[in-house]
């Protein structure tokens, strides 16, 4: 009995056991209604209420409001329009380098490394596939290439900006639902990104393909593009839509130029092709980012 106990212990006190115990409540939740609710309740325009909602935000998670375009809360018409804020043009300075990948948006490291057998590291012990991810025919081209997940936490500027200038090919919206994507539950679950609904936009660069995958989550059933609206909002029915971009009328977007926005918070991962990047050696896993500095050297450099 003190063996089977001690094993029983041992389990219950695993950091993995814990995650997975912590994330079996998430599959019960209705995550496209509750994030139907979000959406109404950060756009209600009721000053009051959206004052006591951006003051509380503030002072909770700590948003640093000196880099902020408009640093006087009550100026906002909403709790969105505050959470997809703009930043002062002098903020985050974009590597000037053409050889350098920059960062496509505030946040901290959560991934990174090389698509080995076609998967990605979600963390450790658990691998997803690019084929799932990109829910498309693409994920060829970056077969034993780079990826990169960038995690966004409340406090983060939400936006989301080019990390090279590219043209824009096609972009995928994927349904499915929206697990949290706090680190815990990137721990504790499973081919997460492959499960939570997403936009996938694929593009075409100087260093070859570029895959900009902006993830949903809890609260987070909508985001936009700057091309379109309402990019992926709360379409769980729906199958994969892939929209093509044709050449007659091309987007082009500029290094650090604005691609979209999270109207809460989430994750964005970036894949590029076989030797098309070195990532920074002071990256790791938990490494804070800041939208616009760099994070590699793509090939062609000297």
């Amino acid at each position: 009995m003190q063996v089977e106990r001690a094993t029983v212990t041992a389990i219950e006190t695993a950091p993995w056991a814990r995650n997975w115990l912590n994330c079996l409540p998430l599959y019960l939740l209705p995550h496209h209604a509750l994030s139907r609710l979000m959406l109404v309740a950060t756009r209600l325009r009721f000053r009051p209420w959206k004052d006591w909602q951006i003051r509380w935000f503030i002072r909770r998670y700590g948003v640093d409001m000196d880099s902020v375009a408009e640093s006087d809360p009550g100026v906002y018409p909403e709790f969105n329009s505050f959470f997809t804020r703009a930043l002062r043009g002098d903020a985050r300075p974009i590597a000037p380098d053409p050889c350098s990948l920059a960062c496509p948006v505030d946040g901290s490291v959560s991934q990174l490394g090389d698509l080995r057998d076609g998967s990605l590291l979600q963390a450790k012990g658990q691998h997803y596939s690019v084929s799932g991810l990109l829910a498309s025919r693409e994920a060829g081209a970056f077969l034993g290439g780079h990826f990169i997940t960038l995690y966004l936490a409340p406090k983060d500027y939400h936006r989301v900006h080019m990390p090279v200038t590219g043209r824009l090919v096609r972009s995928i919206h994927v349904p499915g639902r929206l697990f949290p994507v706090k680190p815990s539950t990137v721990r504790g679950m499973n081919e997460l990104f492959n499960r939570n609904e997403r936009i996938v936009c694929l593009f075409e660069t100087h260093a070859g393909p570029l895959a900009l995958i902006m993830i949903g989550a809890m609260f987070v059933g909508a985001m936009d593009l700057v091309w379109r609206h309402g990019g992926a909002t709360h379409t769980a029915a729906l199958g994969v839509c892939v929209c093509e971009q044709p050449e007659s009328c091309p987007v082009i977007l500029n290094k650090g130029e604005e691609m979209g926005r999270f109207n809460m918070g989430s994750t964005v991962i970036l894949l590029l092709g076989p030797g098309a990047i070195r990532w920074s050696k002071t990256l790791q896993p938990g490494t804070p980012v800041t939208m616009g500095e760099s994070i590699g050297t793509l090939a062609g450099a000297g």
